[in-house]
């Protein structure tokens, strides 16, 4: 079982990611923001992370640089964000991000990002 870690500021779209990775068999551990991410990396196991771009306080950019100064550095991360900024996309790929995921987008389109980032998750 794959272990996804979310980080969205919006709860009802939490929610909805949420509800859409259990239903193809995914662990899911949340929260609204980075700070709240980074409580969250304390040794348990984390596959994969979906984080917000823009998000108050420590947005999902800043999260990543964090996390690759962490023993989960090498934890692949899918950016979901309603801006299709070129600067960010630069900066976020610099820093390791596997994928840009543009909101809205259809439940499938998450799935098949996860699977193409963490060939091992859930068929």
């Amino acid at each position: 079982m794959t272990t996804v870690l979310v980080i969205e500021d919006s709860g009802s779209f939490r929610m909805v990611i949420k509800i859409a990775l259990e239903r193809e068999g995914h662990r899911v551990r949340e929260a609204a923001n980075g700070e709240l991410a980074c409580a969250m990396l304390d040794g348990r196991r984390i596959d994969l992370i979906l984080s917000d771009l823009n998000m108050p306080g420590m947005d999902g950019l800043a999260f990543v640089r964090h996390l690759r100064t962490t023993h989960y550095q090498a934890t692949p991360v899918v950016m979901l964000t309603g801006v299709s900024q070129a600067e960010k996309k630069t900066e976020g790929t610099d820093l390791g991000v596997a994928a840009w995921i543009v909101k809205p987008f259809k439940p499938q389109q998450l799935i098949d990002a996860i699977r193409e980032v963490v060939p091992s998750a859930p068929h």
